[in-house]
């Protein structure tokens, strides 16, 4: 009878429907089973590949109907699925339950869905899949049908199910990449046991392994005596617990792993290489007792020549085996016969070589642990998280084949408990080491989520551990750096491995540990006492916090007025501060945070970290003098310095254009947020009203030096920088790309050259020109009107600056972009018949190989609109190529002269116009030149000779140590802060004042207390009174040449002592600032007085002004008196808080002071000389007082003050003097007058 009418005859479908599904049913095992069964090896229980195809079809009905949840019908909506469709067109996750009803289903996915928040259950699919389970390679096994095959995952795999058919009733399928799975076919995960298809498969499963009857089996602690020795044809079977079970092990081509078996008292390694036992590890579970047959002893090569069992070609596991005495018998051992070979053949493997780097501090806890995986940090990297608070990290393992997934439960034996290795993770962390033993008990009913970008799933970050064995808390911390760097880096430029290499690099960097030595993979597996890598660890609190860009600009801009209240922005007599003062301390301030925490910062324990590329500024940046460092999420304008090559010690602005371009790491920084502020409180008690705040805003930026900044991936100047100068570019990452891409692959670098010459080759045989130049002076960035060539401006105002330079040598003509390679000779030759005198005069020469062209030896250098971004590049007195890219034209290079009438001899330079697309290079080392063109430094004067000098235009640098806005003018924006002065001092003490007018030109950063500036064509003027200050002009520049610790308000350098007789001679009247000390001779005037804060006229109980009607007062005092050094006197004034200093008044005696006056609101005290005279009544207690305090011997006392000149000085006077009948006419020096600034302690 055909076989397919004989099936439909013994089911008797009831519906056209299923005897459909019964017909597809027997045609799909005979397409895809069948051939399978019958080419199969014989099993325990009969050789099924006699069956017929009608009885494996019956079988297959049979199974599915029992494991139906409705009786009496046919699943007519499932379909049999082969492998080959399953892989090729599952593309998500699913789960397959025949026995599910619709409730059943919903109350599974609820479950599912509660156990792992986030995350949605598996969906259900009408799917069935017939097979043969068979095992592959390394240990694994496949479900597999005439069409292919797929790995599968088991909880528990009994060895009956192996080479025979079977239905899956309950199954999981995870494809390729879901969930971040790396498996190119994806995976089965059988959750319900397999049904066998064949006759008497139930009578097969009957008898259990642990009931097989052994003789000569042996327990651990004899097997341990008879393992000191070998002898030749020895066998041994021995039962006991499994104590540990090591991870698979591939090392030299040969792939094993390890496992223990123990008693009360000793433990023993078996070691497994026979790649058809390989599948053992997935039957033997740490707690569980076995039995092993026909082990041998081997001698074990590097691990110091200890014995060890190994198995044989006979060897069996009999798993759950229950020994009884009577078949203990020490004397009887278990022999079999093998061939010679195979008793001397010893297990050699290779040691993997590491290299171990880490401060070891704690000692890690060896523990078993259960629970189930919520989080998937990194696949790639091996980190997850256990029940929502335990970290867990499997990267010292070998991956495994089958990644966890969220929802899995898993049992750990012979974990590594750690507590708080790393900041950026949960504070405790389980770490598996190669005794470990990780299994899963229970698959994910989760779907997970698609795979995060962030974490390579190639294992990048682990092939490294295996290279360098580091510490834990490096590891841990290079993945947490690693998932930032992938969201914060610019997309599509850095690929996955290359985030992971630049992570390690930084890594390498912070690290302070020195070398660990070689990983012994066969000491940390089966020694006593146990060590491995994560045996001891370090903690640090040092570990850097890595912040992008964005989030580190939008939480300064956040906390720049929240973290500070407005009354600890002024001086601390702010109390006593009218109106006018307040607002005017108000309008403008600074807060300074280290990137390093310091002392008492409570709220950041850990240094900060910045990654980011190196640019010019970019047009919509507001600070148009200064670099900026950006990545993905943003920029952020830097003031840069670097370290002096001439002086030691000394710092200089960054010049170097081969910093552009590069991929760097900052560990150390300044960041600054300026606060400017537009208010008109009417007192100090109005301050936390804000309705008196018209408008506020803040700038943002960082300060750095160059010798923080670590080199991740460097620029192709910056490579040609460093391979000119001797050193090797450490933080390029093609060299280490290769010990993680597949060999052939070209490196980023190895791509570049050959990009650049295949445009050079392809394109313009002479495609660029260049000339060398030597920057002899700059003019600032402003704002200009440049009439018609006005772009994206208002009003034709366009951003310009120019610079006047030296050509060094003639035009020169390349194949390729010679960047910042060292000077060529043919760019310094000079054209002997070149006139150089005032008029611009070039000369075309021809040269086998290239053409020159000879140019003017001044040229003024015009730069416009987007071109102005070089600023923070060029520097006076330094080197540069400047290169037209896609030209052979020289005279693109050659500027214009200046047309004039005939007869009039021209003085002006040649101007040239730079374009957008012209490039500088930086030439650190031109070649030896002649001396007319050697660099001449620039000519820098001191705070001290610029007070001295007659120069109208001047050159300085100094410190700043303090700043003052001066005015707030409103532009279109409504909040530009123009008015700057700034008070410049040199290391000798003195000081100079500076005026700002910022309104025409962009905002400079790095005006801060504390900072060196340079400050370049400033105009030097003279007040009324003779005092110098400086102006600034539309061609002046600021440029910061050295960085402060702003953050710790250094002061400045003490002021000159100044003797009274000279500072007030004319010769020493640009000093404005100087130490005296003295003896007080008299006091002059004492004032005492209650004001009105918005007004200033007296305050009883209100203000005195009929036009003011404030409700607010301050205490306001002011005291003269008179000095003598003995050169001279001077009369020095003093107020506020130094009044109470020198009058000597507690606290307590100064506000009582303050109550007494408060009714009659003023008190002026006049004591003249030694006779006390004052305008008042005489019987007024409080006036006694004041005129008995100053003219006491506690007053007239010798006093050290730092005063200020003030500018008020009166002219000499002429008086006439009668004696006798003779009249003299007398030229009367005024006193000085100076304003007290500090009152030192005796």
């Amino acid at each position: 009878m055909d076989p397919l009418q004989e099936l439909l005859d013994r089911v008797k479908p009831s519906t056209e429907a299923e005897s459909l599904w019964l017909k597809n049913i027997f045609t799909f095992i005979s397409e895809h089973l069948s051939p399978v069964v019958c080419s199969s090896a014989p099993s325990q229980t009969g050789n099924h590949g006699d069956l017929s195809l009608f009885d494996l079809s019956m079988c297959a009905v049979q199974a599915i109907q029992q494991q139906m949840c409705v009786a009496h019908s046919l699943p007519v909506s499932y379909r049999l699925l082969s492998v080959s469709e399953l892989v090729s067109q599952q593309h998500l996750a699913c789960v397959s339950n025949l026995s599910w009803s619709t409730n059943q289903q919903r109350a599974w996915a609820r479950e599912a869905e509660l156990a792992v928040p986030g995350q949605r259950a598996l969906p259900r699919v009408n799917l069935l899949l017939i097979g043969c389970l068979r095992e592959g390679r390394d240990g694994e096994y496949r479900l597999t049908d005439a069409s292919g095959s797929v790995m599968c995952e088991c909880l528990s795999l009994s060895p009956l199910w192996l080479d025979r058919p079977i239905f899956l009733p309950h199954w999981n399928y995870i494809p390729h990449n879901a969930s971040g799975q790396e498996e190119a076919a994806g995976f089965l995960e059988l959750i319900g046991s397999p049904v066998l298809l064949c006759p008497g498969a139930e009578q097969g499963l009957a008898a259990a392994p642990g009931r097989v009857e052994l003789s000569g089996v042996v327990g651990v602690g004899e097997a341990g005596r008879l393992l000191r020795h070998r002898v030749k044809g020895q066998r041994l079977s021995v039962f006991g617990e499994v104590g540990s079970v090591c991870p698979l092990l591939a090392v030299a081509g040969t792939t094993f792993f390890c496992f223990t078996l123990t008693d009360e008292s000793r433990s023993l390694p078996v070691l497994v290489q026979d790649s058809s036992r390989l599948s053992w590890i997935q039957r033997v579970c740490v707690g569980q007792s076995v039995c092993v047959t026909a082990l041998r002893v081997c001698a074990l090569r590097g691990w110091r020549g200890n014995n060890i069992l190994c198995l044989s070609k006979g060897s069996e596991l009999h798993a759950d085996y229950t020994h009884t005495q009577e078949h203990t018998h020490s004397e009887s051992l278990l022999l079999m016969s093998q061939p010679a070979e195979d008793d001397c053949e010893e297990a050699e493997h290779e040691e993997v070589e590491l290299d171990q780097s880490a401060e070891r501090i704690k000692q890690s806890k060896v523990i078993s642990y259960q629970g189930m995986v919520t989080e998937v940090v990194s696949e790639g990297a091996g980190l997850y998280v256990l029940d929502g608070k335990v970290g867990l990290c499997v990267a010292y393992q070998p991956a495994a084949k089958r990644k966890l997934r969220a929802g899995d439960r898993v049992e750990l034996h012979h974990a590594h408990f750690l507590y708080r290795p790393c900041p950026d993770f949960p504070p405790s962390m389980l770490c598996t080491c190669l005794r470990s033993s990780l299994r899963v008990t229970a698959f994910s009913r989760a779907g997970g989520s698609p795979p995060d970008n962030r974490c390579p799933g190639d294992g990048a970050l682990p092939r490294l551990l295996l290279q360098r064995n580091i510490d834990v808390s490096d590891y841990l911390w290079t993945c947490h750096l690693s998932s930032q760097l992938a969201h914060s880096l610019v997309q599509g430029v850095w690929r996955q491995q290359c985030v992971c290499l630049l992570s390690w690099r930084l890594m390498e960097t912070q690290s302070r540990a020195g070398g660990r030595g070689r990983r012994d993979i066969y000491s940390e597996m089966l020694d006593e006492p146990h060590t491995c890598p994560v045996t001891q660890y370090s903690v640090s609190s040092a570990v850097r916090r890595y912040l992008g860009v964005s989030e580190l600009l939008e939480s300064l801009q956040t906390d720049c007025w929240s973290s500070a209240p407005l009354s600890s922005l002024l001086p601390p007599d702010g109390s006593n501060l009218t109106s006018s003062q307040i607002n005017g301390f108000l309008s403008w301030s600074c807060r300074t945070l280290s990137s390093e925490p310091r002392g008492g910062d409570a709220v950041r324990q850990r240094p900060l970290l910045l990654v980011g590329v190196l640019e010019l500024p970019s047009q919509t940046s507001e600070f148009k003098h200064s670099m900026q460092l950006r990545d993905a999420t943003g920029a952020a304008a830097c003031v840069l310095t670097e370290s002096s090559e001439e002086e030691e010690g000394a710092q200089r602005a960054v010049f170097n254009s081969a910093w552009i371009g590069c991929l760097v790491g900052v560990v150390q920084f300044t960041m600054v947020t300026e606060r400017f502020l537009q208010s008109d409180f009417p007192s100090y008690h109005h301050l936390d009203q804000d309705r008196f705040i018209t408008h506020k805003h803040c700038r943002v930026y960082l300060q750095l030096s160059l010798d923080h900044l670590h080199i991740l991936s460097p620029s192709v100047a910056m490579e040609t920088h460093l391979r000119h100068k001797g050193e090797e570019p450490g933080g390029d990452l093609t060299a280490r790309k290769q010990t993680v891409e597949e060999e052939g692959e070209e490196t980023a670098g190895s791509k570049r050259k050959r990009r650049e010459e295949e445009e050079a080759d392809s394109g313009n045989p002479w495609p660029y020109v260049s000339m060398v130049i030597r920057v002899e002076q700059m003019e600032g960035v402003s704002w200009r009107n440049t009439g018609a060539e006005a772009e994206d401006q208002e009003a034709g105002l366009r951003l310009c600056f120019s610079a006047k330079a030296a050509v060094i040598g003639p035009v020169v003509s390349w194949r390729r972009d010679p960047k910042n390679e060292p000077m060529a000779e043919k760019e310094s030759e000079q054209n002997q018949e070149r006139k150089v005198r005032d008029a611009p005069v070039w000369v075309y020469l021809s040269s086998p190989g290239y053409t020159v062209t000879c140019v003017c030896v001044q040229v003024v250098l015009v730069f416009s609109g987007v071109c102005t971004w070089w600023f923070p590049v060029l520097q006076p007195g330094c080197f540069y190529r400047l290169i037209a890219a896609n030209t052979q034209d020289p005279s693109v290079l050659i500027g214009c002269g200046v047309s004039g009438c005939s007869g009039v001899d021209l003085h002006a330079e040649s101007t040239l116009q730079v374009r957008r697309g012209w490039r500088f290079h930086t030439l650190t080392r031109p070649l030896l030149l002649p001396t007319c063109i050697q660099a001449v430094p620039p000519t820098v004067l001191s705070v001290s000779e610029v007070l001295d000098c007659s120069s109208e235009l001047v050159c300085f640098q100094g410190v700043v140590s303090e700043r003052i806005s001066v005015n707030n003018r409103t532009a279109h924006s409504g909040h530009t802060h123009s008015g700057v002065r700034l008070t410049l001092c040199d290391q000798a003490g003195r000081s100079l004042q500076v005026y700002l007018d910022l309104s025409h030109t962009p905002y400079p950063p790095g005006l801060l207390p504390g900072n060196t500036l340079l400050l370049s064509g400033f105009q030097r003027r003279l007040s009324r009174t003779g005092s110098v200050y400086c102006t600034y002009l539309p061609v002046s520049s600021i440029t910061v040449v050295s960085l402060g610790d702003t953050s710790s308000a250094q002061p400045p350098p003490p002021a000159p002592i100044m003797h009274l007789g000279e500072w007030a001679l004319s010769s020493k009247q640009r000093c404005t600032v100087g130490q005296v000390k003295g003896h007080v001779v008299c006091f002059l005037f004492l004032q005492l007085q209650w004001s009105c804060s918005l007004c200033g006229s007296v305050y009883t109980q209100g203000c005195s002004s009929s036009q003011c009607h404030s409700t607010s007062s301050v205490f306001q005092s002011t005291a003269k008196l008179v000095i003598d050094d003995g050169t001279g006197e001077a009369h020095v004034w003093f107020s506020a808080v130094l009044v109470r200093a020198l009058l000597g008044l507690a606290d307590a005696q100064w506000e009582g002071l303050q109550r007494a006056l408060r009714v009659r609101g003023h008190i002026r005290v006049f004591p003249r000389g030694q006779s006390q005279v004052c305008d008042g009544d005489a019987d007024d207690f409080l006036l006694h007082f004041l005129l008995c305090l100053c003219s006491s011997d506690v007053m007239i006392r010798p006093l050290s003050l730092t005063c200020r000149k003030r500018t008020n000085q009166r002219p000499e006077e002429v008086r006439r003097f009668t004696r006798g009948d003779r009249e003299f006419l007398t030229r009367l020096a005024p006193p000085l007058q100076l304003t007290c600034l500090h009152l030192h302690p005796d």
